[in-house]
């Protein structure tokens, strides 16, 4: 099938009688018959539900549509994007090990990779992606782990080269862990470029429309953990916690989400509610049909500003004349995002008064859904972090977040016409 197919076929698979439409199972327990087959699905043994916190029909069927969108071999949901990236770092890095990310990332994320995991004895060295090979790999230790980056970076919109970054990672037997959120599968596949697992925020464009908190964690089921046996224990060797178990030899290629399922989920309980997958679900169904019209209106828009008088600069990978164009068309020929930042001339006080004039687009923390919706990061999403790390981001102060949504595109330039004309 092709991938706008699979969008609404993948997943749930009906037999006969059953509903057409995906159910919400909203329960947070199941019964069997037996104490003896219940106490097969806790030795991993049998395949079945037993309760919702670890794994539940409707979060598997909307897992396994991401997982066939992304080409992955098997894939799990979480309560947010955050507890993704969080899961898929921590499935295979404990204290004393260390990650290379980019510096290009979400803030939130950046403040878990700097702070959070450091606390719990995971290093994590940030790097400018876009530094030649040969000075990235300087950063690579012994203990290193895992390579990290955005597909389309949130906010500043760089994109990241998928083939420098999986030859380094490979090179150093660790694997590469893409957050595909702003491209979604529809634009990029991640893992046909060099990564091997994928996170999301299901949050933002699978969702489409706000209304449900999400992630998801997607593995290729290429990268070979026995053959770096050492350097991933968890993986490699007996899980004492739960009968003796080695993930990588017992359950091959779906040996990274099981353990994430079995001992991460088991004990941080990061579960997304069935009512939340269902509201994906639906929204995954037209995605195909949404990030068309979102890069389309959003190269109208940004095409717009970048002849704006009181407009200082544009970033969007899909304008001709982008520093990123060139990567966008070998990674996202059909386009990247909707998602362009901005600078108005005159400012911090001015982009102020600039989004305090807006009368459709509305000022949100939020981004990719299908209303256009606009934020000031180094104020909002951003403030978190210090000038400093602001200037490691690539964030400059006066850098507007710009998602662009559904609307006609006109009405949205209309819209920003007059908001400058106040300034």
């Amino acid at each position: 099938m092709k991938i706008e197919t699979k969008c609404l076929h993948e997943g749930w698979k009906p037999t006969q009688g059953e509903p057409r439409q995906l159910p919400v199972f909203q329960s947070t327990t199941f019964k069997y018959d037996t104490s003896d087959y219940m106490g097969k699905l806790f030795d991993l043994e049998e395949t079945g539900y037993f309760y919702t916190r670890l794994q539940n029909p409707t979060n598997d069927s909307v897992a396994a549509k991401i997982c066939a969108l992304e080409g992955g071999v098997a894939a799990m949901l979480t309560s947010s994007g955050q507890a993704a990236n969080f899961f898929a770092i921590f499935n295979i890095c404990e204290a004393g090990d260390h990650f290379i990310s980019s510096s290009a990332i979400y803030g939130g994320t950046y403040n878990l990779f700097g702070v959070t995991l450091k606390k719990m004895g995971i290093e994590c060295t940030f790097v400018d992606q876009d530094l030649p090979e040969e000075e990235l790999e300087k950063y690579f230790k012994p203990n290193t782990k895992a390579v990290f980056g955005e597909t389309v970076t949130n906010p500043t919109v760089t994109v990241f080269d998928f083939d420098k970054f999986s030859r380094l990672a490979h090179k150093h037997g660790v694997p590469l862990i893409v957050d595909n959120t702003f491209a979604t599968p529809i634009n990029c596949r991640p893992f046909e470029w060099g990564a091997d697992i994928v996170t999301h925020s299901t949050t933002k464009y699978m969702d489409g429309q706000g209304v449900g908190v999400g992630g998801c964690i997607v593995d290729s089921g290429n990268f070979d953990w026995m053959k770096y046996a050492d350097k991933f224990p968890g993986l490699c060797t007996p899980d004492e916690s739960y009968h003796g178990i080695t993930y990588a030899e017992r359950f091959g290629k779906g040996a990274f989400i099981t353990k994430a399922t079995a001992q991460l989920m088991r004990d941080l309980g990061s579960i997304q509610s069935p009512q939340n997958a269902f509201y994906l679900n639906l929204g995954l169904e037209t995605l195909h049909i949404r990030m068309q019209r979102h890069c389309e209106n959003a190269l109208k828009v940004a095409s717009f500003l970048k002849s704006h008088n009181k407009i200082a600069w544009v970033h969007y990978a899909d304008l001709e004349d982008d520093k990123y164009n060139e990567l966008a068309k070998k990674y996202m020929p059909n386009g990247t995002c909707g998602v362009l930042a901005f600078a108005v001339k005159g400012g911090r006080e001015k982009s102020i008064k600039f989004m305090d004039s807006l009368n459709i687009i509305s000022i949100a923390t939020h981004v990719a859904d299908a209303k256009t919706c606009l934020l000031h990061p180094a104020s909002h999403t951003h403030r978190q972090l210090s000038e400093t790390q602001l200037i490691e981001a690539g964030i400059a102060p006066d850098l507007i977040r710009l998602s662009i949504g559904l609307e006609n595109a006109d009405d949205l330039i209309e819209d920003i016409k007059q908001a400058l004309a106040n300034i």
